[in-house]
């Protein structure tokens, strides 16, 4: 799934000129900052400078994003080994690192190093698998409190911070080789999920029993009925490593969720609402189905065209592509280069 960069900035252009299809007549882009978005990302390629620390142990990690972020990133252009020039400041501790270890971290940080000090660590980042939790250890509360960390999708409940955290895009391990988004969808399903056998069995019975929806328990391995849904049904907190395939093929994500959801990936960038549905556990599938069919036709084309353009950029390449998931994170953290320093009193 290579990104071609004239198609994407085809797509950035088309997506500035969209016409909304609900009631008000505003206009709207599948892009929090359209405008700014394409000058933004050449002036991130042409100025962004990262420092990476020398640590102890070498950074290794078995979950697929972080590593093929870390590879990207420690052979890109955007590193340099002059910290006095660098906007922000990369910590390589492995992401299943204990807290006590990243305390003690923080603390070689803090006295062998001038950088950490100057923000109280907040021009620095680091990976993180399931986030940290709060800490009466001042190492690890600055760090939770300022430093900006970045996790898979989705993070457990208290340990990302909105706004300052980022989540990873999922990875496929076994990506299909996708054409593009049909442009007749006849899609006889409803809705495609596939279950991980775990979470929310009861609401999984219902949809098994509706024969609009499609659930199945192996690992997508073809196209299949996944081509032939026009939704895509993930359960928060279960698996999510087929999305940008099957958005791809635009199947509109329909995301079901008992809170709030805050770390979706390139919360950033992406308007997530205009190309993804968000609907409550409480009502079980009967509810999940009424939202999914009051979708206007005109309204589900949109969203479907959306979800095509955005599973671009979350695609994770070996070696990264212009616009794709590795260079929409680097955006993000570009984003946090200008620091505020936190004072101590706060931190208590």
């Amino acid at each position: 799934m290579a990104v071609s960069p004239l198609s994407l900035l085809l797509f950035l252009l088309l997506s500035l000129f969209t016409t909304s299809v609900h009631s008000k007549p505003l206009s709207t882009s599948l892009y929090l900052s359209p405008t700014t978005l394409l000058p933004n990302y050449q002036n991130m390629l042409s100025t962004f400078k990262i420092f990476i620390y020398t640590t102890p142990k070498p950074f290794s990690s078995s979950t697929p994003p972080f590593s093929l972020f870390h590879t990207s990133l420690v052979n890109s252009p955007f590193i340099t080994q002059n910290p006095n020039e660098a906007n922000l400041f990369f910590i390589p501790v492995s992401p299943d690192v204990s807290t006590r270890s990243l305390g003690r971290l923080v603390k070689d940080l803090r006295t062998n190093h001038p950088y950490w000090d100057r923000t109280l660590g907040a021009d620095h980042f680091f990976l993180s698998n399931a986030g940290i939790e709060f800490s009466s250890d001042r190492n690890l509360l600055e760090l939770k409190k300022n430093s900006i960390q970045i996790t898979v999708f989705p993070t457990n409940s208290g340990n990302f911070v909105p706004h300052k955290d980022i989540s990873l895009p999922p990875f496929n391990p076994s990506p299909l080789a996708l054409p593009h988004a049909p442009v007749n969808n006849t899609t006889p399903f409803l809705g495609y999920l596939e279950w991980d056998g775990e979470t929310e069995s009861s609401l999984v019975n219902e949809l098994n029993d509706d024969q609009d929806f499609v659930v199945e328990s192996e690992p997508l391995d073809d196209l299949g009925r996944l081509q032939n849904s026009k939704f895509c049904v993930y359960i928060y907190g279960g698996d999510v490593t087929w999305m940008a395939e099957a958005m791809s093929l635009g199947c509109v994500p329909a995301v079901i969720m008992d809170r709030p959801i805050q770390d979706l990936p390139l919360m950033d960038i992406l308007r997530w609402s205009e190309m993804a549905v968000f609907v409550g556990t409480r009502g079980g599938a009967g509810e999940l189905k009424k939202v999914l069919v009051d979708i206007s036709k005109d309204r589900y084309e949109r969203m479907r065209g959306f979800a095509v353009t955005a599973s671009q950029h979350l695609v994770w390449n070996s070696s990264p592509q212009p616009y794709d998931a590795f260079h929409m994170v680097v955006y993000q953290l570009w984003l946090r280069r200008h620091t505020i320093r936190y004072g101590r009193r706060e931190m208590v």
